[in-house]
């Protein structure tokens, strides 16, 4: 089934959220489980999270993701920011636990200048750290590659999984659109999206991508620079995204948008990809 949303604020409670993303015309949905500039978690009480499980399974909206805030760095070589981010990261994992939410996704971040082969390490040595819930899964995210951030390449993420205690089944994978363009990675055309698929394949495994994040890119081709755009409007288009969200192997992944907030919005790209997708 396809399914298709937005990432929607708390700040009107958890259960309100599922009211926001029906809203838009998601049917599946991403949140922050506090500031995403912050290190502070919400604290979650059994009511609300009860509260939030009805409403999403009433209104048959998900399945929901939580993103971890944007500070969290466990490739740095810094100790102190590296146990910081585990800590918060452990909390965020709970919070999706609590409220009975499937997945977490979070950017590994960046070495610093530590060098590449040692952020990849020391974000699959930390995870090992991570008590990650039964019912959650931890999602790498890709990333476009800017500066000196980690996880552009996909066999980077394959490595830190590899490096990591956990297997495959605990951890997954989220790709982002974005992303995946500016670090070089084409499927504007049929062509392009297959060899993609391959690659996805034989690096991570396709059935290890668990969640998509749907963004066009306000720049070209392997520019490594993350801004996102409406979808069909930026340097991947309509084409492209019609390929991307069509795919077989594809399809069937629950996907969400990050794309600007501003008088188009997120209803406006729900609909968009709606509409490019041959079954709706």
């Amino acid at each position: 089934m396809f399914r298709i949303g937005a990432h929607v604020s708390i700040s009107d409670g958890f259960e309100a959220a599922v009211d926001h993303e029906v809203e838009l015309g998601g049917t599946c949905g991403q949140i922050f489980v506090g500031s995403p500039r912050g290190w502070a978690v919400s604290e979650i009480d059994e009511t609300e999270a009860e509260a939030f499980r009805n409403a999403a399974d009433e209104q048959d909206v998900g399945p929901w993701i939580v993103h971890g805030t944007y500070l969290i760095n466990l490739a740095t070589p810094k100790d102190d920011l590296a146990s910081k981010s585990l800590d918060c990261i452990q909390d965020e994992l709970d919070s999706a636990a609590t409220l009975g939410i499937p997945y977490y996704v979070f950017h590994p971040g960046a070495h610093t200048g530590a060098g590449e082969e040692t952020g990849i390490e020391n974000v699959g040595e930390r995870l090992s750290e991570v008590d990650v819930p039964s019912d959650v899964t931890l999602l790498l995210e890709n990333t476009a590659g800017k500066g000196t951030t980690v996880g552009k390449r996909l066999d980077d993420l394959d490595d830190m999984v590899e490096i990591s205690a956990y297997e495959y089944g605990d951890l997954g994978i989220c790709l982002d659109t974005c992303h995946l363009f500016a670090a070089g990675y084409d499927f504007t055309d049929e062509a392009a999206v297959d060899d993609l698929v391959e690659k996805i394949d034989s690096t991570v495994g396709i059935e290890n991508v668990q969640y998509l994040h749907l963004n066009d890119s306000k720049h070209p081709l392997g520019s490594e620079k993350d801004e996102h755009e409406h979808i069909g409007e930026g340097e991947i288009g309509e084409a492209g995204f019609r390929q991307f969200v069509n795919h077989d192997a594809l399809r069937e992944k629950p996907m969400v948008l990050e794309t600007p907030e501003d008088e188009k919005g997120y209803e406006w790209n729900i609909e968009k990809v709606t509409k490019l997708r041959t079954d709706a």
